[in-house]
């Protein structure tokens, strides 16, 4: 098996920062045991620590609980309803979660388990939750390891697949890269297994409505998964527009993140921006402020040189929201300095602003974030106005 780095001119995957790689169940769970393919993952925890290696990032998004549960508990995926899916899921999930933390650990790599459902996705405050926890999870060093929620998920609030849930998580967390590995490598101009003259396509600029046309109608993929082509045509749309690009490729077979690494057949679609520039872009234009920081003179300096909004530098608050709501950001004289996600609801901030960050705990009761709004999740400046 082909080491990642060393072997070839660089790729967008070498020089990646964060990367979110998403594994289809076709590709994880040998489709006639309904176990997972522990040779496989093994091949991929030696590629991810390469990446590690080399100061990248890495979050993985897995399928294969439904699979490997109804084999654990004897039932025919074909007939399945829904409470003996979620029955399967919450089975499978163990054990999926123990055979990718059994082949990270033979490379010393610590995996973390993250649920979500589309409700954690779309609701602010749990998005900000889980962003928080997988900055924490990077900063400590781990590897985590993202699943839909499917004991929980409702047929309304659900993604079906993890192409979209793993989209949304490469936004949350801004990566610049995201690879959906499959059963297919890439993007065609036509069905591959209909017609022998296919195209392959190598690189999409932008998502033009006929190459949306190319993944034809919604279907389930071949064999266990859930998710075909055009899911991962809407993945790649949610993920471009948020500044990763997006890497569709065929993931059977051992070493699939070197193969691609060192050039292998895939379709990447280039992203339409960078993640910082697509958050700033977001956070000013595409959120209605729910309430007001007023900040004194000192405080519109250091959010201008890059700083966080501290409560010692906030001077009055104003309307009523809630944590993971957007507020807008202005200086005494009433010009608009910035806009950003609060860290604490009105309440919560009209008792702490104008004190220094170490005294939140004693005055709230709980130990909060020391900024109001965080950096990363503010914009200041022009672009604002």
């Amino acid at each position: 098996m082909h080491p990642l780095f060393g072997q070839s001119e660089p790729t967008r995957l070498h020089t990646a920062k964060r990367i979110v790689v998403k594994f289809g169940s076709s590709i994880l769970v040998n489709a006639k045991t309904g176990e997972p393919n522990r040779e496989y993952l093994l091949s991929i925890a030696r590629n991810i620590q390469e990446l590690l290696v080399h100061g990248a990032q890495v979050l993985i998004v897995t399928s294969g609980a439904v699979a490997i549960g109804r084999r654990i508990l004897g039932l025919d995926g074909a007939k399945m309803k829904l409470e003996e899916k979620q029955a399967a899921a919450a089975t499978g999930q163990v054990a999926l979660m123990q055979a990718w933390q059994a082949a990270l650990a033979e490379y010393n790599i610590k995996c973390a388990q993250s649920l979500l459902t589309a409700y954690d996705t779309e609701r602010r405050r749990n998005w900000l939750n889980a962003r928080a926890t997988f900055d924490a999870l990077f900063t400590l060093g781990v590897v985590p390891i993202v699943n839909e929620n499917d004991t929980v998920a409702t047929s309304e609030i659900r993604y079906g697949d993890n192409d979209r849930l793993a989209a949304r998580v490469a936004q949350m967390i801004g990566a610049d890269c995201l690879i959906l590995f499959s059963d297919i490598d890439g993007l065609y101009d036509k069905n591959p297994r209909q017609f022998s003259e296919a195209k392959h396509i190598d690189v999409v600029g932008a998502i033009t409505p006929a190459i949306e046309a190319m993944a034809g109608e919604a279907n389930a993929a071949v064999g266990m998964g859930s998710g075909g082509m055009r899911t991962k045509i809407e993945a790649a749309i949610i993920a471009t527009s948020a500044g990763c690009a997006v890497a569709i490729c065929d993931g059977r077979g051992l070493g699939a993140l070197a193969r691609l690494g060192n050039h292998g057949k895939a379709t990447w679609f280039e992203a339409a921006t960078d993640p910082k520039t697509a958050r700033h872009l977001w956070l000013a234009h595409n959120l209605r402020p729910q309430g007001t920081y007023v900040i004194d003179k000192g405080a519109v300096t250091a959010l201008l040189a890059g700083a966080s909004l501290l409560p010692i530098g906030v001077v009055s608050v104003e309307g009523n929201f809630e944590r993971g709501d957007a507020v807008a950001i202005k200086g005494k004289n009433g010009k608009i300095v910035g806009r950003g996600i609060s860290a604490y609801s009105s309440g919560d901030a009209g008792q702490i602003i104008g004190v220094k960050s170490e005294e939140i705990e004693r005055i709230l009761g709980f130990s909060g974030r020391p900024a109001l709004v965080h950096r990363d999740d503010m914009v200041v400046g022009a672009i604002v106005e």
